[in-house]
């Protein structure tokens, strides 16, 4: 299921990584989700910014060692 965040002025892709997903690492994830954006650097106000689920991550750990 996919959420939807409206920019504020000066938002930034990890920084709407950091408060979607908990981590600006997942700004890759959320670039890809939203190719039509990749122009902005740095947002104005009210863009419309699809939050799509993450995939699971799949561990080739036992689940003993996760």
């Amino acid at each position: 299921m996919a959420a939807v965040y409206k920019t504020k002025s000066g938002d930034t892709w990890d920084k709407i990584a950091r408060e979607a997903y908990g981590n600006e690492t997942d700004m890759s994830f959320l670039m890809t989700c939203n190719q039509d954006l990749l122009g902005y650097f740095v947002f104005p106000a009210g863009i419309e910014v699809v939050i799509h689920d993450k995939p699971e991550e799949n561990s080739n750990l036992p689940d003993w060692r996760q």
